[in-house]
């Protein structure tokens, strides 16, 4: 079994990572960029999905851990519904929010199957080793 040091090295973390920064770049293009509403709120969601994995891995204890990647998969579902506003009102082309759409799906299905392995594993926990590190 791997050992994970560090929420970087949580595979959701990483890709909630990777689509916080695919929606910052998004909402600063167009119309998106002036609709300070959904762009916030689309951003908002996007980076508390990757902050609620990082906190509840720091806080140690998978009963709380779990409540946090629940907070995230929640976080991603508002990305999802807010890319189909976005979509709608002509903010977004059907390819953008196509590729948006998987990665937020993917992020999802990651925290959900973390969320499965915390409920597996027995009473001692995962193999984490906390450090810091930089990425």
């Amino acid at each position: 079994m791997a050992i994970i040091e560090g929420f970087e090295d949580v595979q959701a973390w990483k890709k909630c990572r990777k689509l916080a920064k695919e929606i910052y770049q998004e909402t600063s293009r167009g119309p998106f960029s002036r609709d300070f509403g959904l762009r916030d709120q689309i951003r908002r969601a996007a980076v508390s999905a990757m902050s609620n994995i990082a906190e509840g891995f720091e806080r140690g204890g998978n009963k709380e851990f779990h409540q946090f990647l629940s907070m995230a998969k929640g976080s991603v579902g508002e990305v999802r519904s807010q890319l189909y506003v976005a979509l709608d009102v002509g903010y977004l082309e059907r390819k953008d929010f196509n590729c948006l759409f998987a990665m937020a799906h993917e992020a999802g299905r990651l925290i959900g199957g973390f969320m499965s392995y915390l409920e597996k594993s027995d009473h001692k926990g995962p193999k984490f080793k906390k450090t810091s590190k930089l990425t």
